[in-house]
């Protein structure tokens, strides 16, 4: 049996992979079984930030891996204290819990925060609220899918731990209207990226900050697949000048070859973790803390936040010059895009498709937008090559959907 062919016998069908059978890839580019070369505008989610095999990043993970790999948080290793000084410093934050997914990092600060509200708020035993907002994605563990609103998340999973609150995203009102003496957090996305790359109106994070402030409730933000450059900033909530009281991240922060995460917060917040109430078997191990420690300093020497914003602001404007009746809108922040397809006329899978055979590998969300979130060392020629390669499948796409109407094309 060839590849797809063995996946589809023994692999679980919880995923609907493109058929591409990939084998290598370098940088910004992936080759297939067959040789075929694609350009990555996907970055597995913002995990491949730093591009695919990254020298510095392969170095730190070969050198730490020849030494010591694994070892249990039973004991110290000399990597940890190095890594996560390292991750405080540029969150402005006091200390952190490793983990390995986001979603760990996810349930770790849920945790986290409702201990908060027992100790410290004093909220009564068992009656502890966090906000959340309609159209989250924080992860897939029963916990974090019991307070999604999308159906196929949920259907045969039940029954859900209590405690979550739902809120339109954006609307700082619906928030504050929410907020009992039970409330202990808000556990938002700064931008939602399953949801369809969805910036919030401005200023909203920002009321956010002044809401708990008010109401001495936590602010959590989730930026594992947000921050650490994908929005331009290191982080998004930087966007508006504020500083969360805890932030779950991963993705990119494994370097694009390992799963690393971690729950960063307040002092008075993280040290409520004591021993035994958490922890991990291989969470803040010394490869994943080493290599960590790598993708940061990787981020800073080689501008790839300035890059992002710089790189994002040409691609969401060439993007907006993509000009037809089968997009509905195109949004993003840094190089973090999300073009929005009419249903009524092409679903983003068939896109996603067209541009696979292009040399493009991205994925539709929510049936209706493709994400355009490549590594962040693209150069502008690439960029400018894929918006090319999109124009070209939408007026494809236009001539075999649209016969009947006079488009307008810029």
């Amino acid at each position: 049996m060839d590849a797809l062919e063995l996946e589809k016998t023994y692999c679980a069908p919880n995923y609907a992979p493109l058929p591409v059978v990939l084998t290598r890839g370098k940088g910004v580019w992936l080759w297939d079984a067959q040789g075929n070369k694609y350009l990555d505008m996907m970055s597995a989610y913002s995990a491949v930030s730093h591009g695919h095999g990254h020298p510095r990043i392969l170095g730190a993970l070969t050198r730490q891996a020849e030494k010591l790999a694994v070892a249990s948080r039973a004991y110290h290793s000399d990597q940890l204290g190095p890594f996560l000084e390292r991750l405080c410093r540029v969150t402005g934050l006091d200390a952190a819990c490793p983990m390995n997914t986001g979603a760990e990092a996810v349930e770790t600060a849920i945790k986290a925060a409702r201990r908060w509200g027992y100790k410290l708020k004093q909220i009564p035993d068992g009656r502890a609220q966090i906000i959340v907002a309609a159209g989250n994605f924080h992860g897939r563990t029963t916990t974090i899918v019991g307070f999604s609103d999308e159906a196929a998340y949920r259907d045969g999973f039940g029954p859900f731990t209590p405690g979550f609150v739902t809120v339109p995203f954006g609307d700082a009102a619906a928030v504050e209207k929410a907020i009992t003496a039970d409330t202990c957090a808000i556990l938002v996305e700064p931008i939602q990226g399953e949801a369809g790359i969805r910036v919030p109106p401005a200023g909203w994070l920002k009321q956010l900050r002044e809401i708990c402030d008010r109401h001495d409730v936590l602010l959590i933000l989730d930026e594992v697949q947000s921050g650490l450059g994908r929005t331009g900033k290191w982080f998004a909530w930087q966007h508006e000048g504020i500083q969360p009281d805890g932030a779950c991240l991963g993705k990119a922060l494994g370097g694009g070859i390992l799963p690393v995460s971690a729950f960063v917060a307040r002092r008075e917040v993280i040290d409520l973790l004591t021993p035994g109430s958490h922890g991990s078997t291989f969470g803040g191990n010394p490869l994943a803390a080493a290599v960590g420690l790598e993708a940061l300093q990787v981020l800073e020497d080689e501008r790839l936040i300035e890059r992002s914003a710089e790189q994002g602001e040409f691609l969401l404007q060439a993007l907006r010059k993509v000009r037809s009746p089968l997009i509905r809108e195109v949004r993003g922040r840094g190089l973090w895009i999300g073009v929005e397809f009419d249903p009524l006329h092409v679903w983003a899978r068939k896109v996603c498709e067209r541009l696979s055979h292009r040399g493009i590998l991205t994925k539709e969300t929510h049936d209706t937008t493709v994400r355009f979130a490549p590594p962040l060392v693209i150069a502008r020629a690439e960029l400018e090559w894929a918006v090319k390669q999109l124009e070209l499948v939408v007026r494809e796409l236009e001539r075999e959907l649209l016969p009947s109407l006079q488009l307008q094309t810029a």
